[in-house]
């Protein structure tokens, strides 16, 4: 296991942070992009690695790896189209500590041959898939890392939903890489509940203002859901706040139940509540509670087409709990935080816990059901402060 590989298999969602100046697909990006500053801002923004287009097509050269070499120590990833050992022994030389190898562009003899100089080079490499077949191929000739990119190189066209299947397909004991189509928090998120270890983001920063600013809020933790939706007014207002999770409750004995699971913005993931069993499943996901003594029990979970992805600790049915946080605390796994949350005391919660997400919702109200958009705006603003 190399370097790159090692940065990527860390806990939590890891982050390549990629140079380019241009794309076939969207022209000029940032054409004055210094790979030096870039990589140095990225390695203090937390990404895990930072990828180096050396191809010319997209205003790169192997120059650029090297001036990010000298200015930063986390693993570099010489991304192009190679296709001779050659190329990898001087990618090597120039700093790299990985490189991409593009399956669409290569058989598996080549593939293999590659991936075999790549070892004897201590390069590791991550072998990119776009399709079932690639996918397949990858995982038979034992690539690990594996990338699953959204973008169709032919019509550069986005798809996400085909990537977010792909990741889920892939073996759970490969790195799985989700390339492209990262430009919010809710993106990552949802290639990392559908099981990638990392994800690859290149023009969302490039076209950011401050691109390591950029990064640091899309791999921020924890995520922000604002719960008990009913209007479709109050999701705009959370979305526009910065909420990444709009929850909609559908169990029947609330008065914040939602008529259904209303659209959000490409933003945000929604979330449909459920008590006793799930009975719509039109939500990117589902919080399941079990139902006791007529109402909802205390703790439930969090599930991506019908599989737990993280475990919600909330507060009893309509009682405080002085030792919520402690005991959320020392919780393991992927913690969603509710119960009692607001923009006075999320801040607090977050340090205390460091969950992955925090939930609120009665007290974001003016009434049942019915947000207060000062509070909304308020609280998420406290949590991604936090």
């Amino acid at each position: 296991m190399g370097r790159f590989r090692s940065a990527l298999a860390a806990p939590g969602l890891a982050a390549i942070a990629e140079v380019k100046r241009r794309s076939p697909s969207a022209g000029d990006l940032r054409p004055d992009a210094n790979p030096a500053a870039l990589a140095a801002a990225f390695e203090r923004a937390g990404a895990a690695a930072v990828s180096i287009l050396v191809d010319e097509r997209f205003g790169g050269s192997v120059d650029d790896l090297r001036a990010a070499r000298g200015a930063a120590a986390l693993p570099l990833l010489a991304k192009g189209f190679f296709r001779e050992p050659d190329e990898l022994a001087e990618l090597r030389d120039a700093g790299a500590d990985a490189v991409l190898l593009l399956l669409r562009d290569l058989n598996d003899g080549d593939a293999r041959r590659l991936m075999r100089v790549a070892q004897e080079l201590g390069l590791d490499t991550l072998v990119e898939a776009h399709d079932a077949g690639e996918l397949r191929r990858a995982v038979e000739l034992g690539a690990d890392p594996v990338g699953i990119n959204a973008r169709d190189l032919s019509t550069f066209a986005i798809d996400r939903r085909s990537q977010l299947a792909l990741v889920e397909a892939a073996p759970a004991d490969r790195v799985v890489v989700a390339e492209s189509g990262i430009a919010a928090r809710a993106h990552g998120a949802e290639a990392e509940l559908a099981g990638a270890q990392a994800v690859l983001v290149g023009s969302a920063l490039m076209r950011a203002p401050d691109p390591s600013s950029k990064l640091a809020e899309l791999i921020s933790r924890p995520l922000v859901k604002v719960c008990g939706l009913t209007r479709e007014e109050d999701v705009a207002v959370a979305a526009e706040a910065g909420a990444d999770l709009a929850g909609f409750v559908l169990a029947a004995e609330t008065p914040r139940r939602a008529p259904n699971v209303l659209a959000v913005p490409d933003t945000m993931l929604s979330v449909a509540v459920h008590v006793g069993e799930v009975t719509d499943e039109g939500a990117d996901l589902v919080q399941l509670y079990a139902r006791e003594n007529g109402h909802r029990a205390r703790d439930g979970v969090l599930l991506r087409r019908g599989r737990q992805v993280a475990t919600v600790l909330d507060l009893p049915w309509k009682e405080p709990d002085g030792g919520h946080l402690e005991r959320a605390g020392a919780a393991e796994g992927r913690i969603v935080l509710a119960g009692g949350l607001s923009a006075e005391n999320v801040q607090e919660a977050i340090e205390q816990v460091r969950p992955w997400a925090v939930d609120a919702s009665s007290l974001l109200e003016s009434a049942p059901g019915i947000k207060d958009h000062a509070r909304v705006r308020a609280y998420v603003k406290a949590a991604r402060c936090s």
